[in-house]
């Protein structure tokens, strides 16, 4: 078993990669149960799959077991759902004790990180990701949150888990195209931090049915917990994993959640930010036709021609905006990530031709 340590003192915690990893979860946190109740907050079809078996042999290691679910999709990152499963935690008798099992994939994650940090002002929290984008990216560094229709994730708070339980195997039963979405966000560590990743994942999706997702995981992981380990709260490094999310939550946002999966946007939102980087001097244009690459490679969704006035008001009340000034990343150099003050508004909507 890999373990990878985010790095924050007192509320540090491992992150354990190994395939079959769900079998020795109850070994795992067995230390951790002192005969409260653990709850599971999954999805149903994710509990068909792997939940109901995992709840058995939590249930027969003597850990008081009980489940709840949330609607598939994105939709169930909403005021409604995050309600709903406080509501249900209460008719269970949770208290301040309990400790939840979020099983699933970023929403999951999401919902069930956010309802820890806010039931009973607190409670402990696991994450267990099924999908690709949820291992090498959404379960680490304690960012929860739900959406409002102004925007993706403004509602939430920075809640880490006591620990990132990763099943590889998991991956066998997801669908092709959340494999490509959570390959968009493997791309993004090679391209802000590691450009022998980036050549290798390059490489690797030559033949994607062959991919080696244990390693991609694992470099992942390692580049995710360093960052977090340095700058928790995002006041400053860690801003560096929001490259290609700013166009990317603006597509997300004006697509529709579920017309475009977070992966996939995020990967034309790096080609936009890779644009302007060489735009700005930054990135030579061989940097970024080796950071486009990758990218070609997986298989995007088209849509029409976009209209630049339509995404700008997203971005416009993006998080990552302070005082009317965007934050956003582009990079110094491949595998050189920093952010700037100086993107604006024109070479945004400019860099937009890419996508078209």
């Amino acid at each position: 078993m890999k373990t990878i340590q985010v790095q924050l003192g007192d509320r540090s915690y491992p992150i354990n990669v190994k395939p079959g990893l769900t079998k020795d979860i109850p070994s795992i946190l067995s230390d951790n149960n002192h005969g409260q109740k653990w709850v599971i907050i999954s999805q149903h079809r994710l509990m068909e799959l792997f939940g109901f078996d995992l709840m058995a042999n939590l249930k027969d290691s003597e850990f008081d077991m009980e489940f709840i679910t949330i609607p598939a999709g994105e939709a169930a990152k909403s005021l409604n759902d995050f309600n709903r499963v406080v509501s249900k935690m209460i008719e269970l008798n949770c208290d301040r004790s309990t400790t939840i099992l979020a099983l699933g994939g970023g929403t999951v994650g999401d919902v069930a990180g956010f309802v820890a940090s806010s039931f009973m002002r607190g409670i402990e929290y696991y994450q267990i990701p099924t999908t690709l984008l949820a291992m090498v990216d959404s379960s680490i560094g304690g960012k929860t949150g739900i959406n409002i229709a102004e925007g993706k994730n403004l509602i939430g708070s920075i809640y880490q888990p006591q620990g990132v339980l990763v099943d590889s195997t998991l991956l066998d039963s997801l669908p092709r195209e959340e494999v490509i979405s959570g390959l968009g966000e493997v791309i993004k560590y090679g391209a802000i931090r590691d450009t022998n990743f980036l050549k290798q994942i390059s490489d690797w999706l030559n033949d994607i049915d062959s991919f080696p997702f244990d390693k991609a995981v694992e470099r992942s992981g390692e580049i995710k917990a360093d960052i977090v380990s340095l700058d928790e709260r995002e006041s400053g490094y860690r801003r560096l994993l929001n490259f290609g999310h700013t166009v990317g939550h603006a597509l997300e946002a004006h697509l529709g959640y579920g017309k475009i999966r977070h992966g996939e946007a995020v990967a034309l939102g790096m080609k936009c930010a890779g644009w302007i980087s060489e735009k700005m001097d930054l990135l030579s244009n061989n940097e970024f036709n080796q950071l486009v690459e990758p990218i070609l490679k997986l298989p995007l969704p088209s849509f029409g021609k976009l209209n630049a006035n339509h995404l700008m008001p997203y971005i416009q009340v993006d998080k990552k905006s302070e005082k009317g000034v965007l934050n956003f990343v582009v990079l110094d150099g491949l595998g050189n990530g920093i952010t700037s003050t100086h993107v604006t508004e024109k070479l945004i909507q400019q860099s937009l031709k890419v996508l078209n």
